[in-house]
């Protein structure tokens, strides 16, 4: 699952970092997200639960813990990628403001266009590691990973074997599915949005 919504960024500040990575809070919208996305996992057979370190994955697994009233493990290695000198908001507004620099990373599919960012080589493998301690320690159960639009995007280029960016996008509080086994992973569903509703007006 991608996290839910997280806190816009405010120009002129930035988020607070935790081991280099932006680590913003959800915002109302996707706390709602949340509650919508787990209430739909509750009917899934989930078995065991995994989060990053960055709080918006937490807190959108926040309602699983409570329904499930299971433990989340934190795995480090499904954190976002690493912006570099674009981390702590400052890439969404390079992104909108349509910057060269944001152009190049979508056009040549490698994070590394971005000053200092991770390369998509050293992204890829410590994703792939990580999926791996999961799945084996996880063998036979169906767990529900909460984690982020790089690595979700990460995740099933190497399922599928496609583009790097092919899966870059997903949306917020989206649910994608892929069965890992020991010598292959395989795409079962992506950015299934179908629990997700917006706030009814007033």
């Amino acid at each position: 699952m991608r996290h839910g919504e997280s806190e816009r960024a405010v120009a002129g500040s930035s988020f607070a970092l935790l081991d280099g990575h932006g680590d913003p809070a959800l915002a109302p919208e996707g706390r709602r997200q949340a509650e919508q996305v787990c209430a739909r996992l509750a009917e899934e057979g989930v078995e065991s639960l995994v989060v990053t370190p960055l709080r918006r994955t937490a807190e959108t697994a926040a309602p699983l813990v409570r329904r499930l009233g299971l433990s989340p493990a934190v795995e480090p290695g499904l954190r976002e990628v690493h912006l570099g000198e674009w981390e702590g908001g400052l890439y969404r507004a390079k992104v909108l403001e349509g910057d060269p620099v944001a152009r190049r990373v979508f056009d040549e599919q490698r994070w590394d266009a971005i000053p200092g960012a991770e390369t998509n080589e050293a992204f890829f493998s410590r994703v792939r590691a990580a999926v791996e301690r999961v799945a084996l320690a996880n063998a036979g159960r169906r767990v529900a990973v909460f984690a982020h639009g790089g690595t979700i995007g990460a995740v099933l280029a190497m399922a599928s074997g496609s583009q790097p960016f092919a899966f870059v996008g997903a949306d917020n509080a989206s649910i994608s599915e892929v069965v890992v086994t020991p010598g292959r992973w395989f795409v079962r569903r992506y950015n299934d949005t179908a629990h997700v509703r917006a706030e009814p007006s007033a």
